[in-house]
């Protein structure tokens, strides 16, 4: 079907010959398409993008949180993912928290991870001078940047948390809340970034920025100790992969949920045409039903491999797909427990199936791609709107709360203990085609990542929309019971539809930030061309050259 008999999109595609960037702002894209257009590689571009996010959407993202990333190393011919996603202090035992410290406030960080997964990667693959990549986002701590829209509606309905912790006026100032077209300048964030560009890594694990990290964080209540950033490295692992429809779609493995993405589209890819119609109520309905089911799987398997191991060769296999798939009622919504692990589920909710048989917040995700072939997928958090609401010590730096991802109940796979990994919701993707670089996706957007992200990757290898289209199309996220969240752009008659079915539709703004701000980058291999999208639903901008 041509990309043409669906909606048109909001913005054309970005296009360029040379490489591509695609983030949650504009100058962040701008930093890591001057690194490109410099001769600086992939590697290069994802540290002067991640940085300059660091300043401009201070919320979102930074030193202090943690993420993921996927890498396609072009000369090795491989995905590659990197895990950054921090670790609970040690002295996180699940005792010393109440459910309300576990979730909000200084108690809930988790040791950052962002920074190592950046440089790691750029220590193995980068080119340029690791100065040279911070410059843009020193520039803009120190002088200032403007103020958008979304910045200030963000900082708006941040305040009220920012202002438990001395470090409010790093964003408040004394005028409260900046306004759009306002100047934020943040000149000790830009002196921490300023060391870690001259020191690397081992300024912040071990050295004297992460030991300033540690008593401004104890100073507040937190539980960071000297050996926890000391001990603290980013690994590369291998990522997990399905085929779908003669693609090849990788993720990022456990702690990440990511698999919950690829069990949702092997879940899909046994229907027939019939049953994959854009915007029809009934092939809607058997989309829905398949991510409750997946849901369902995930919050039973999910956690740190260390202490639990998900069945995944069973989950993602073509033989579960089917017997998954045979449990879907076609005319009636099943009742799905919650997107977190649960002990009491609604009467009449899924239960997990059994894969064994078959064994044989505040997000955001950016990319670059450069000519030679390379392709860097990154998702990182802190958690809720500036994590913890902490900017420690005088370092500028904003820490996480990602402990609100940990449970407290005994019987969960994801309970929170000192040193363990989280289990968290990012999943970047990935996606090869005859063994030829394709596609690179991925969205902030809580748990509903997990459900959104195989909506817009189906919009592109099903549909054969383009990026833009893919990710302009509107989206629909399951929550609780037969509740689904649905943007009003999805046609009455088909929400009517799905009424009838049993489902429980709400009706969400049409450009609702809840089903999150994608970010998108497709490669023409023959042509050597690349096309990338942004999401309208937040800042972003795709810039190509």
């Amino acid at each position: 079907m041509r990309s043409f008999e669906y909606p048109a999109a909001t913005r054309p595609v970005a296009m360029g010959a040379n490489g591509m960037v695609s983030s949650a702002h504009p100058l962040a894209s701008l930093a890591g398409l001057r690194a490109l257009q410099d001769g600086g590689n992939a590697f290069d571009a994802i540290v002067a993008t991640a940085s300059t996010l660091n300043v401009v959407e201070p919320y979102m993202s930074g030193v202090g949180g943690i993420g993921v990333a996927l890498a396609y190393v072009s000369a090795e011919g491989r995905v590659r993912a990197m895990d950054f996603s921090g670790r609970a202090p040690l002295a996180a035992r699940p005792e010393v928290f109440e459910e309300k410290t576990k979730d909000d406030g200084i108690m809930a960080a988790m040791v950052p991870g962002n920074l190592s997964g950046w440089l790691t990667m750029h220590e193995a693959y980068g080119s340029m001078d690791r100065a040279r990549l911070f410059e843009q986002a020193i520039e803009y701590a120190e002088n200032g940047f403007p103020v958008t829209y979304f910045n200030s509606e963000v900082f708006a309905a941040s305040a009220h948390l920012l202002r438990k912790f001395p470090s409010a006026d790093v964003i408040l100032g004394g005028a409260g809340p900046p306004k759009p077209g306002d100047r934020l300048r943040m000149p000790q964030l830009a002196e921490s970034l300023r060391q870690i560009a001259a020191e690397g890594q081992d300024a912040f694990y071990g050295g004297s920025l992460g030991k300033r990290i540690v008593e401004g964080n104890r100073a507040l209540g937190g539980l960071y100790s000297e050996e926890d950033l000391a001990g603290y490295s980013a690994r590369w692992l291998d990522p997990i992969s399905i085929d779908y429809k003669g693609y090849t779609v990788y993720t990022t493995p456990p702690n990440c949920s990511s698999f919950q993405v690829l069990q949702i589209l092997k879940t899909l890819e046994g229907l027939g045409p019939e049953d994959r119609r854009f915007q029809h109520a009934d092939s809607l309905h058997l989309f829905i039903e398949s991510a409750k089911l997946c849901i369902t799987d995930r919050t039973t398997w999910a956690g740190d491999p260390d202490y639990v191991t998900a069945p995944l060769a069973g989950l993602l296999s073509d033989g579960y797909a089917e017997k998954q798939r045979s449990r879907i009622d076609r005319a009636a919504a099943a009742v799905v427990p919650g997107e977190r692990y649960a002990t009491d589920r609604p009467i009449g909710a899924l239960t997990p199936g059994s894969p064994e048989e078959f064994d044989g917040g505040m997000t955001t995700h950016f990319a670059a791609a450069d000519r030679d072939g390379n392709v860097v997928s990154v998702t990182q958090t802190l958690g809720g709107g500036f994590g913890s609401g902490a900017a420690v010590g005088d370092t500028g730096i904003f820490l996480n709360n990602m402990a609100s991802y940990f449970e407290l109940d005994e019987s969960s796979p994801n309970r929170i203990g000192p040193g363990k990994r989280v289990d968290f919701v990012v999943a970047p993707t990935q996606t090869l085609r005859g063994g030829k670089f394709f596609l690179s996706m991925g969205t902030p957007g809580s748990w509903g990542i997990l459900q959104t992200t195989p909506q817009f990757l189906t919009n592109v290898l099903d549909h054969g929309m383009n990026v833009q289209q893919a990710i302009d199309s509107p989206r629909f996220r399951v929550s609780t019971g037969r509740s689904v969240d649905m943007e009003e752009r999805f046609p009455s008659h088909v929400r009517d539809a799905l009424q009838s079915k049993g489902h429980e539709v709400n009706v969400i703004p049409a450009w609702s930030r809840s089903v999150g701000g994608a970010h998108a980058i497709q490669i023409n291999a023959d042509a050597g061309t690349f096309e990338g999208a942004a999401d309208p639903r937040r800042d972003g901008y795709a810039l190509g050259y």
